[in-house]
């Protein structure tokens, strides 16, 4: 298997845990240095296929850019030590890692899966990989006693997202590690909503981190790609054959831009926690909201796991319309400084309803067991004034009773 990193190029900088620098220094400049040739401070764009050898196999680290690239070995360089990890693998979208990682499994394996998680990896689990006998036990992962009881032998896999897509669920990442070490099977962590600056599970025990590029990383919503970052060269290796050899890789300019990105990553997370606190207690003391999904709030009830597991309590928060569906569609339909659409994490604000859009794929009755109600709304939380985020989502509710 001819897959390790570029030989010639150190893509695996040491253990940030063992790095005299903090977080929001390594964002700006881990994995990064200025060219050698140029001075240029910027990682450059290597807008190449292919790389002149030597002779036959003997190159200069790079052969293939679909086997490495040097604007892409940067950026995993870089989300290696945020996520305090010894390796980093970049893919072309964010389902591209998990795809990568259930690459992983056989036919006749058996994961178990949190029932809240992101419609994209519902829909791979239950729609491509039971074709191929890799059956799924969907299960709410914050009761270990029934994450307990759903695995069995041939148990490969636990996902686990944290917080949870859209209800904000979190879970504990050391307590199902521990579980999905009894069984050697593997602890993979989604860790999207949280970002490595509020949140590194390898800290808690977990094998394998997912990271969609496209959301708080990219930060911008101008760029699509993912991520696996892993502390073990062994599994790092397994990972990196199948992402040279299945090819989900990403260009050289969407790397490039989620590197500008991670370099803004702890001012921009800064500002959505604290507009998203400031939102979710406002909302949860508006009378036209019967729920509020946030684990910054004291009322959430994993907000002290969240407050002894994260730095902070990220931008995305949920809530529950009080009104009919066809109220909160208004809701979602009418804002101004909101935009309806799907994804998250960039500097805007959106606002999304997930039974019609990102959870649209899971069947209803698997949604409503599992509290995903029609009338849910989640929303990113971006860096605008809050206070005319505020007022955006109160026009928008006083169109909503119109209806009534």
């Amino acid at each position: 298997m001819n897959n390790k990193p570029p030989a010639g190029r150190d893509v695996t900088p040491p253990s940030a845990i063992d790095s005299p620098y903090d977080i929001e220094t390594r964002a700006i400049h881990a994995g990064q240095e200025p060219d050698a040739e140029t001075g240029a401070l910027m990682t450059p764009i290597y807008a190449n296929s292919t790389y002149e050898q030597d002779a036959p196999g003997d190159h200069r680290g790079y052969e293939y850019s679909r086997t490495g690239n040097p604007t892409r070995s940067d950026l995993e360089a870089n989300l290696a030590s945020l996520e305090n990890g010894s390796h980093a693998r970049c893919f072309s979208s964010g389902m591209g890692a998990i795809n990568t990682v259930l690459n992983l499994l056989s036919a006749g394996d058996h994961v178990v899966a949190g029932d809240d998680v992101y419609g994209g990896t519902h829909r791979i689990l239950t729609g491509t990989y039971e074709q191929y006998d890799v059956e799924t036990t969907f299960v709410d992962t914050t009761d270990h006693d029934a994450v307990r009881e759903s695995m069995r032998e041939g148990t490969e896999l636990v996902w686990v997202e944290t917080p949870t897509n859209p209800l904000m669920r979190v879970n504990d990442i050391a307590a199902l590690s521990e579980i999905a070490d009894e069984y050697d099977a593997l602890c993979a962590v989604d860790n999207t909503f949280a970002t490595p600056y509020l949140q590194r599970p390898l800290e808690h025990g977990a094998d394998i981190v997912c990271q969609s590029l496209t959301k708080y990383l990219g930060g911008h919503s101008d760029t699509v790609g993912g991520a696996l970052i892993v502390d073990d060269a062994e599994l790092d290796e397994e990972i990196g054959y199948y992402q040279n050899a299945v090819g989900a890789t990403p260009g050289p300019f969407d790397d490039f831009l989620v590197l500008r990105g991670t370099k803004t990553l702890p001012v921009r997370m800064d500002r959505h926690c604290e507009n998203a606190r400031e939102l979710a207690q406002w909302l949860d003391e508006n009378e036209d909201v019967d729920h509020v999904y946030y684990p910054g709030l004291e009322s959430h009830p994993q907000h002290e796991l969240a407050a002894a597991q994260m730095d902070d309590f990220g931008g995305m928060l949920s809530f529950e319309f009080d009104g009919s569906l066809e109220e909160a569609s208004t809701v979602v339909s009418e804002t101004e400084v909101f935009t309806l659409a799907e994804s998250l994490g960039g500097v805007e604000s959106l606002i999304e309803q997930p039974a019609a859009m990102t959870h649209a794929a899971v069947p209803r009755e698997e949604r409503l067991a599992a509290g995903l109600t029609d009338g849910l709304i989640r929303v990113s939380v971006g860096i605008e004034s809050i206070d005319d985020l505020k007022r955006d989502l109160e026009s928008a509710f006083d169109a909503a009773r119109t209806q009534r």
